[in-house]
């Protein structure tokens, strides 16, 4: 492979990615890089982990004013110089750190916009000044409708995921944010695949934009080659126990669970915790500090087990994730693509296991015909099955509960819950309110009170005349 420095990039960032072990650039970062550098339009293709975000991080990076540049002078503008439009809350997150991490030695100013999270903080950085702005569309146009984004020195563009935001139908806010930019910015766009709608977009934005499609010549399939695939017909009440003797496969590091609805993927979350599991949740019922908190527990490995919505197959780079659970059949291809793409990163060997319920047969067959795989009729497995064993290294007398021997994460609680102040406000005091009786107070006081007196009473009393066959009756 070939060397950052070689292919031309700054010795400050050079510097900085090889403090961090990164050297040497992915073929989707050696293509990219020299026509991105030279200020081109493109578009990145390549299968997921396999570098993109400093594909376009690096050339992004390199067209900024830092104010590490000229002796210090440079980056004096308030206005971002570079926007980067991500579609989930925990890609934004990612992106920012790989260009934090990679802009550091030139003390690049990056921020993170993002929903969940108070506007005060943000609005202050952007007043004070950034350089580059990594943002999901809602809250990237509720800055810019208040005045507090402007992007109109923006000189370079970057849609990241940019099929992700078609189908969260996000697509009309990236329009509208294209167009609050400088017309001469140079646009880049990334993705693992590319739908016709993002090509037109492409054509729209863009001017005579290079399409580069990053493939390894003996790794011609839709998903990485270094995945080692399982895909089983499960019986739906089976699954957790059969999740339970997988995680304790020989040589198992990190591991990531998948689910389609977000009920699921906390009760699967808590059924591991009580087996003895160190497990977290990300998902949509979550406050976002709680699923910052899972992120970081998972990445420190306070938990080794992260329970997820398809929310969190974009944006998860951590390292070191050696196995996939598709606890639910994705509803398309391009969904399994994402799922398994957290492990196998970055070159590293990985293992997917994929649950295919009965009446989810069908879905996986177009699956399994869209992606060339071998899988069209998954074998029936359960907890007890002989290949269950035998093909991930389990031992044969691993039970349905992780042995007290082995619990030796920290756990979920041992990571602290950030207060991020969701409201961005102080919180109301209220009102002092009046205690109210007791039940039995109540009753004494009603028992007690003095019935009223009917004599004394202003209203006239009514007078009742007796009947008998509508005549008067006689005494």
């Amino acid at each position: 492979m070939t060397t950052f420095r070689e292919l031309g990039v700054l010795d400050a960032t050079a510097d900085a990615l090889e403090a961090a072990g990164i050297i040497e650039a992915f073929p989707i970062q050696e293509q990219t890089l020299p026509l991105a550098l030279a200020g081109t339009d493109l578009i990145g293709q390549a299968k997921t982990g396999t570098g993109k975000t400093l594909g376009f991080g690096i050339p992004l990076l390199q067209r900024i004013t830092a104010p590490a540049d000229a002796g210090g002078g440079g980056g004096q503008t308030t206005k971002p110089q570079a926007l980067v439009i991500v579609p989930t809350r925990e890609l934004c997150v990612q992106v920012a750190k790989d260009l934090e991490l990679a802009g550091a030695r030139r003390n690049v100013r990056v921020l993170a916009v993002y929903g969940g999270r108070a506007y005060e903080p943000q609005v202050a950085a952007l007043s004070s000044g950034v350089d580059v702005v990594i943002g999901t569309p809602g809250r990237l146009i509720d800055l810019a409708k208040q005045r507090h984004l402007d992007l109109s020195d923006v000189k370079i563009l970057v849609l990241d995921e940019a099929d992700e935001m078609l189908d969260l139908g996000f697509l009309p806010d990236v329009e509208h944010l294209v167009s609050l930019t400088n017309a001469k910015r140079q646009t880049m766009l990334f993705s693992a695949t590319m739908p016709g709608q993002i090509i037109n977009l492409a054509r729209r934005y863009m001017t005579q934009p290079t399409h580069i499609r990053a493939t390894d010549p003996d790794d011609a399939g839709s998903t990485v080659l270094s995945i080692e695939q399982h895909v089983w017909r499960a019986h739906a009440l089976d699954k957790v126990e059969l999740v339970a003797r997988i995680l304790q496969a020989e040589g198992r590091g990190l591991s990531m669970i998948f689910c389609r609805t977000k009920r699921t993927a906390q009760k699967v979350a808590d059924d591991l915790t009580e087996r003895g599991f160190a497990a977290g949740a990300v998902h949509g019922d979550l406050g976002q500090g709680a699923r910052e908190q899972a992120l970081r527990a998972f990445r420190s490995g306070k938990v080794d087990v992260l329970v997820a919505t398809d929310v969190a197959a974009r944006g998860i780079d951590v390292q070191d994730v050696t196995h996939v659970i598709n606890y639910q059949c994705p509803e398309d291809a391009k969904i399994y693509v994402h799922r398994i793409g957290r492990t196998g990163r970055a070159g590293a060997s990985g293992v997917a296991i994929s649950f295919v319920d009965w009446d989810d047969i069908p879905r996986w067959q177009l699956i399994n015909k869209e992606l060339g795989l071998a899988f069209h009729d998954p074998i029936e497995t359960y907890s007890s099955s002989e290949h269950v064993y035998t093909g991930l290294g389990i031992p044969t007398d691993a039970t349905g509960k992780l042995p007290s021997a082995q619990r030796t994460r920290a756990g979920l609680g041992a990571e602290e819950l950030e207060d991020l102040g969701e409201t961005g406000r102080k919180p109301k005091q209220s009102a002092p309110q009046r205690s109210k009786p007791s039940t039995s107070a109540r009753s004494q006081s009603k028992s007690s009170a003095p019935a009223p007196d009917r004599e004394k009473s202003d209203r006239p009393r009514r007078s009742r005349n007796r009947t008998r066959g509508g005549k008067p009756a006689q005494g």
